[in-house]
C-alpha cells in the first residue's frame, strides 16, 4: 500500500506537446493492429519503455495502453541494465527521415478527418495505420502526391497550417539531413512520436 501511495503523490511530469488523450490514442491504435505480429509488438514495448524515462508511471502507462501494471513493469525492466539513452525530443524542428515520414503521416491523418474521410489520402494513410502499407521510398512518394492533391483540390477547406506544414515536411525530405546525432529510438518509434505530435501541433494552430 504504501508503495501505491507514493505513486499518487508524486506529481505528473510535464508532457507538452503531448496530452494523455493523444498518447492514448497512440497506444489504442497500436494495440488495434497488435495481431499484425512482432513488429508491432515490439514498437509498443519500445513505447513504454520511451515515456517511463520520460518520467510516466508505470501505473500511468498501464492504464493509457489497457495493459496491467505487472506487464507494463516487465517491458521497464527487460533493459533495465542498457545503456541508459536520453530522452528523445519532443519537438518538430528535426530532420532525420523516419522523423520527416511521420510527420507527412500524421498531416495525411489530419487532412482525412477534416474532410471526413472523402481525401484522395484516406485509403493510404488506413492502409499505413493497419500495417498493409510501410514507409518504403515509393509508397512515401505516393502519400506526397496524394497529400499534395487533397491540399489544392480542398484549399478552401483546409486551414493554412496544414499547407505549410506539407512544405516544410516536402523541402526537408527533398534534401539531405544536416549533420545531426544519430537518434536512438527505432524508426518506427520515430515516425509514432512524430506522427502524434503534427497532429497535436495542426489541432493548436486550428
Amino acid at each position: 500500500m504504501a508503495v501505491e501511495e507514493d505513486t499518487r503523490r508524486t506529481p505528473e511530469p510535464p508532457t507538452a506537446p503531448l496530452t494523455e488523450a493523444q498518447v492514448e490514442r497512440m497506444f489504442a491504435d497500436m494495440n488495434d493492429v497488435i495481431r499484425a505480429g512482432e513488429e508491432m509488438r515490439g514498437l509498443r514495448a519500445e513505447m513504454i519503455r520511451l515515456f517511463a524515462d520520460l518520467g510516466w508511471t508505470q501505473d500511468r502507462i498501464a492504464r493509457l495502453t489497457g495493459m496491467s501494471q505487472p506487464a507494463v513493469s516487465k517491458q521497464v525492466t527487460k533493459h533495465k541494465g542498457d545503456d541508459p539513452s536520453p530522452p528523445p525530443r519532443l519537438s518538430l524542428d528535426q530532420h532525420d527521415t523516419p522523423w520527416l515520414e511521420g510527420r507527412l503521416w500524421g498531416l495525411a491523418e489530419e487532412i482525412s478527418e477534416t474532410l471526413h474521410d472523402a481525401a484522395h489520402c484516406t485509403r493510404h494513410v488506413n492502409a499505413v495505420a493497419r500495417g498493409r502499407k510501410h514507409f518504403t521510398p515509393q509508397n512515401v512518394d505516393e502519400l506526397r502526391r496524394l497529400v499534395e492533391e487533397d491540399l489544392r483540390l480542398h484549399r478552401a477547406a483546409l486551414p493554412d497550417g496544414h499547407r505549410h506544414a506539407y512544405d516544410e515536411i516536402s523541402r526537408a525530405l527533398d534534401t539531405s539531413a544536416p549533420a545531426t546525432p544519430t537518434p536512438t529510438e527505432s524508426p518506427s518509434a520515430r515516425r509514432t512520436l512524430a506522427r502524434q505530435i503534427q497532429r497535436a501541433n495542426l489541432r493548436e494552430e486550428a
